[in-house]
């Protein structure tokens, strides 16, 4: 089995595989009896300092590691681009539609899974306009949630990532993958979680989180 990390840094969103990307993420697993059937919350827009290869991002990785189901918020512009997508291959899909966001924006990501495909939702603030895509991803079974940041050639000179009103639904009754503390890939980041509560019901976990923040890079 591929880590995480040795599957995205070959198949890193638009990223040829010579390109090295500094990562910083926050993982919850689940035990091998169940899987993810739903995620969402609202991240809150850091400032961008400059155009570069800023790529931050929740996500779901399968037990396959065959890819990652992504909304990205993507600085490469100089303007903050936010879109849903499968990065990047088995299956091959075209990346989802997105729009342009701003420091301080608030953007809320759904992400569920139907009877054929995970259907995202993005919708800027509590009034913006929103955007819906549809993905061949049935066949996967995910079994990770990430909280991510993935920088090539730019240091992390944003400051907080911030994820609220985070929900994560899976199948089965264990619920010690949501209270347990979430996995923090090489101790890397300062981060805060708080107000995790989970409950089960008909054979379905729900674990709520008020909030999830990237605090910065560890020195």
């Amino acid at each position: 089995m591929y880590s995480l990390l040795s599957l995205l840094l070959a198949t890193a969103l638009y990223l040829t595989p010579t390109t090295a990307a500094t990562w910083y993420f926050l993982r919850y697993n689940l035990p091998s009896s169940q899987s993810f059937l739903s995620f969402s919350g609202t991240m809150v827009i850091p400032k961008l300092p400059k155009a570069g290869v800023y790529y931050l991002w929740p996500g779901l990785q399968p037990t396959d590691n065959s890819g990652v189901y992504q909304n990205v918020l993507d600085g490469r512009s100089g303007t903050w681009w936010i879109g849903s997508g499968w990065c990047c291959s088995n299956p091959s899909l075209p990346w989802g539609s997105g729009f342009n966001v701003n420091a301080g924006d608030t953007v809320t990501f759904s992400n569920t899974r139907g009877s054929g495909a995970w259907t995202s939702v993005l919708k800027k603030g509590s009034s913006g306009g929103s955007v819906q895509d549809s993905f061949a991803l049935s066949s996967k079974t995910f079994n990770q949630v990430l909280f991510a940041i993935e920088l090539t050639s730019v240091s992390w000179d944003f400051g907080p990532l911030v994820f609220n009103n985070v929900v994560i639904t899976s199948s089965g009754t264990d619920t010690k993958w949501c209270t347990n503390a979430p996995e923090n890939y090489n101790s890397a980041t300062n981060y805060a979680v708080s107000g995790v509560s989970a409950s089960v019901s008909n054979n379905v976990v729900t674990c709520k989180i008020n909030s999830v923040t990237l605090q910065s890079p560890k020195k």
